[in-house]
């Protein structure tokens, strides 16, 4: 899954997860607003727990670029 696709996929669950728990229609823009903030929270927690847990691994050092890919993508939406 490229990054851009694992920015909208990562936004559009809790996007979902936000509406469903909200009735009001007109609340949408800010359900999509905060289910980026989710998203951006939960690919900062990787990048983190990814750098923590070893600096020196070429296989963590791609998974790290990845995830700041996503990132990058996600606060484009």
């Amino acid at each position: 899954m490229t990054p851009k696709e694992k920015a909208m996929n990562l936004v559009d669950g809790f996007r979902f997860i936000l509406i469903k728990s909200n009735t009001d229609a007109g609340e949408e823009i800010l359900c999509t607003l905060l289910a980026k903030e989710c998203a951006l929270v939960a690919v900062d927690e990787l990048i983190n727990c990814s750098i923590s847990y070893d600096n020196y691994n070429a296989t963590w050092a791609s998974q790290v670029e990845y995830w700041q890919e996503v990132k990058t993508e996600i606060e484009k939406l």
